[in-house]
């Protein structure tokens, strides 16, 4: 059971870490965006334009992080916390059944 409660506690803090990284990462860009249109208000249309598509970009890649924890999620919690059991080398579990 602690396999259990551990994995979704990891796939937690994935989903916190991804979501913490993506605001941080939008943030810089809208500060960046925002200073290079306040330093060159000719060029303030390319720089939005520029830093829309950024930002649609980091948030892409942010669902699909979020989508593969939610994944890691439902796997942990239909195999119970040991989906990792089968992803042992087969020497590994041999030593284990033989009480190595």
């Amino acid at each position: 059971m602690i396999e259990l409660g551990l994995g979704m506690l990891g796939v937690g803090l994935g989903a916190a870490g991804v979501t913490v990284g993506a605001a941080y990462g939008i943030s810089r860009l809208a500060a960046s965006a925002l200073d290079g249109m306040a330093r060159q208000p000719e060029n303030s249309g390319n720089i939005r334009g520029a830093a829309i598509v950024l930002a649609a970009l980091i948030e892409g890649f942010t669902f699909f992080a979020l989508i593969v924890c939610i994944i890691a999620a439902y796997f942990t919690y239909s195999h119970g916390g040991k989906a990792l059991e089968s992803a042992k080398p087969a020497a590994a579990q041999t030593a284990v059944e033989k009480g190595h």
